[in-house]
């Protein structure tokens, strides 16, 4: 057995691909800053100053990860897009309580860094980054030999955001008679990737066949929507009354989480336009429809309530934005064991 000295680089860790990474993320993450960041990326901690617009600023943060659609990502070696849909999972959660995501930073977990493919996903989180109009401040990255089977890896990502304290969206004002819009999400966004894969299992598609215009494969990878900036222009311009990023748990269960135990929610299958994917992982599954919407988006990624009187303002503003909404149900006062959502 040899005895001679070792180096950390015997033991499985390469500092000096590390130390490359973080000059190759450097330009992308550049492209992200803010004035309120105080330094660059490579210190020890991230410093951001508070913007003197706010008067009482409440900073809301999130935390969350890509799940199992990196497991797709191996398969696929498709790494470009998995950091847009970190960064959307966590800009988006604190974007429904009226908060301005600030900066970002994000953990990378692998047994063995290659520093390709570890560039590859964070230029995708700096491009989030870009879209949410968040700072990506920092970040780590960690070389764990055994921890993690050979190619693969783990993301996680943290959101800080601001709101004056008076504008909170909460859902408290949230009335009978008021009106619910679905803004469209691009697929499948990062919810339900276990049973997507499953399905995927059993029906052994071929990824690269034509599936509605596009590779099947891009379709099941293209990226979560960032919904921050049309959101934002929309609170400025009128009264919202309460935002649901529409996650694991689909419609069922996360409309119910801005709703007061008096009120529900009835919306209207028919109401939008549901995407094929969502009929091809419902026909190849042969999952029941209560199922579909508590698993998966089924089309709708974000979930905005208004009074009735500004949703003609709304729908035009979201539109305009670029976003793709409906009017997709109402608020009732709910009676006794009705469920919170229901989708008829």
């Amino acid at each position: 057995m040899p005895t001679g000295p070792l180096s950390y680089r015997d033991a499985g860790v390469d500092i000096d691909a590390g130390d490359s990474l973080v000059e190759r993320i450097k330009p992308f993450a550049k492209r992200t800053m803010r004035p309120e960041v105080l330094g660059g990326i490579g210190g020890f901690g991230a410093l951001f100053e508070i913007s003197k617009k706010y008067r009482e600023p409440v900073l809301v943060s999130g935390t969350d990860g890509v799940g199992t659609k990196l497991k797709l990502a191996f398969q696929l070696k498709r790494h470009d897009t998995v950091g847009i849909d970190l960064v959307a999972m966590s800009v988006n959660d604190i974007l429904v309580q009226g908060a301005e995501p600030l900066f970002f930073l994000d953990y990378f977990a692998c047994g063995k860094l290659d520093v390709d493919t570890a560039a590859s996903v964070v230029q995708g989180i700096a491009k989030g980054c870009e879209l949410a109009g968040c700072a990506l401040i920092g970040g780590e990255t960690a070389e764990m030999p055994g921890m993690y089977p050979a190619g693969e890896y783990d993301l996680a990502g943290f959101a800080v955001g601001a709101v004056e304290k008076s504008k909170i969206i909460d859902g408290s004002t949230i009335r009978p008679g008021d009106v619910v819009l679905g803004l469209a999400s691009s697929g499948a966004h990062s919810n339900g990737y276990s049973l997507l894969r499953k399905i995927i299992e059993r029906a052994q598609p071929d990824m690269s066949a034509d599936f509605h215009g596009r590779p099947l494969a891009d379709v099941l990878m293209a990226p979560t929507r960032i919904y921050v900036k049309p959101l934002l222009a929309l609170m400025q311009a009128l009264p919202v009354k309460g935002l649901a990023h529409i996650t694991g748990g689909g419609l069922l269960d996360n409309v119910p989480r801005i709703l007061a135990e008096s009120l529900t929610a009835t919306l209207h299958r028919s109401a939008w336009q549901r995407p094929p994917l969502f009929d091809w992982l419902q026909t190849e599954g042969r999952v029941a429809e209560e199922e579909m919407h508590r698993v998966f988006n089924c089309g709708i990624g974000m979930v905005v309530v208004v009074a009735p009187e500004h949703e003609a303002q709304a729908t035009a503003l979201l539109r305009a934005a670029g976003e793709v909404a409906w009017r997709i149900g109402h608020i009732e006062a709910r009676t006794a064991g009705q469920a919170q959502t229901t989708v008829n």
